[in-house]
């Protein structure tokens, strides 16, 4: 599912791309003929762009945040792999502090300072 979405980001990362090299920095986009465009049965082609643009801005959006919903809940192919060294991290032996050589030994006696002035 991951995967999946992804290569849909992907997708449409490039068609923002393209929305965006084909619009005029102007705002005339594709109308430059006589100014007025009947493509897509809009009369101007450049707000059908702009509109477009602003979707896939908006897809963009919902996609990384659904990529990034799924991956941390666990229910992405990146997760089992995660849980199963979680797994292994769980298993293993913490160290302790002072070494394995010291563990029965008895605590060090704090060294006492002279406090009285001279």
């Amino acid at each position: 599912m991951v995967t999946f979405l992804i290569i849909l980001l992907i997708v449409v990362c490039i068609a923002l791309g393209l929305f965006v090299l084909i619009q005029n920095p102007k705002g005339g986009g594709l109308a430059t003929g006589g100014g007025t465009s009947n493509m897509f049965g809009v009369q101007r082609t450049g707000d059908v762009l702009e509109k477009g643009s602003w979707v896939l801005l908006a897809a963009i959006v919902v996609l990384t945040l659904g990529i990034t919903t799924i991956t941390k809940n666990g229910g992405g192919a990146t997760a089992v792999g995660n849980s199963a060294i979680q797994e292994r991290l769980d298993k293993t032996p913490s160290p302790s502090p002072l070494g394995g050589s010291l563990n029965n030994a008895a605590p060090a006696k704090p060294a006492t300072t002279d406090t009285t002035k001279k």
